[in-house]
């Protein structure tokens, strides 16, 4: 096939056509959602929770959530609770299952088949990567992406970056547009920080009020979690 990228170890590749091309020919797919469905998965299954991915974020979520017996995570400005805002998770109790709709990376979550799947952000790049390459040599990065209000593909800086992090801890050889991921991160990679504020979607977080947000998405390798995806749920799975 002209775009699954065969022939190389390492594919990238952007949103669910991303997925379509490289999932079947991969030992493992990674999505990578920074600002903010990966980061919240890391913060949330490295304190013992199970996150449950659904894809839309409408009145149907409340219903799906109880019906796999776990707490819907809600608006990012609805206050008090778990959202899509990492912060609001740095306290989530082990145990907890916590349904968290997303247009992006829970549906990218759950498009990948049988191929082993993980979620990776800055702060888990090198675990994750290492815990990926257990599967096998052929390893799919898809970056999600957000949505412009027309509902197309906004490929987002924050994800190119994430996924040039993770790919900078696999080895074998790079399709080309891994190798572009890879450099887009080793270009920013001394000022993540700074960076991902200045960029659109750090940007409109800070508007929202949601520099914290921004902050923690930034931090890098800073978590030994491997958030799995098993019976379409994310665990914890150290490296």
């Amino acid at each position: 096939m002209t775009f699954d990228q065969s022939g190389f170890d390492v594919g990238c590749e952007w949103g669910e056509n991303g997925v379509r091309h490289l999932a079947h020919g991969a030992d493992a797919v990674i999505i990578v959602d920074v600002l903010s469905f990966s980061t919240c998965v890391e913060i949330a299954t490295s304190r013992g929770a199970v996150v449950i991915p659904y894809r839309w974020k409408d009145e149907s979520a409340a219903a799906f959530a109880a019906s796999v017996n776990a707490e819907l995570a809600g608006a990012r400005r609805a206050g008090d609770g778990y959202s899509l805002s990492p912060a609001s998770l740095t306290n989530i109790s082990a145990g907890t299952r916590l349904a968290l709709p997303s247009p992006n990376g829970s549906a990218l979550s759950l498009a990948t088949g049988t191929t082993p799947t993980l979620t990776a952000c800055l702060r888990n790049c090198r675990a994750v990567a290492t815990a990926a390459a257990k599967y096998g040599p052929r390893v799919a990065v898809i970056p999600a992406g957000e949505r412009w209000d027309d509902g197309s593909l906004r490929p987002a800086f924050e994800d190119w970056v994430g996924a040039g992090a993770v790919i900078s801890h696999l080895k074998g050889s790079l399709a080309p547009e891994a190798g572009a991921a890879l450099s887009a991160y080793l270009n920013v990679k001394s000022d993540l920080g700074h960076t991902l504020k200045r960029c659109g979607s750090g940007r409109e977080l800070i508007e929202w009020g949601f520099e914290l947000d921004v902050e923690i998405a930034s931090e890098l390798n800073v978590s030994e979690c491997a958030p799995t995806l098993v019976d379409n749920a994310y665990i914890n799975q150290p490296v």
